[in-house]
């Protein structure tokens, strides 16, 4: 078993959950619908390309000035 990473951000009414991993992405009206449905995508892409070895991303924060 793998622990993958899920980013998550809200588009309109909807949750989009991405895997950097593996590329996946899925979508959800919530947070918990979001992630159970990027599970399920990203079983499915393993089935046909296994993992062979992967990295976990970096993930970090900066801040950039706004320009009114």
């Amino acid at each position: 078993m793998n622990t993958l990473t899920a980013i998550i951000h809200q588009e309109d009414d909807l949750y989009v959950a991405e895997c950097p991993e593996v590329g996946t992405a899925s979508q959800g009206t919530t947070i918990a619908e979001a992630i159970s449905n990027l599970k399920e995508a990203t079983e499915l892409y393993l089935e046909e390309f296994p993992l062979k070895s992967f990295s976990r991303p970096i993930l970090t924060t900066f801040e950039v000035s706004s320009r009114a």
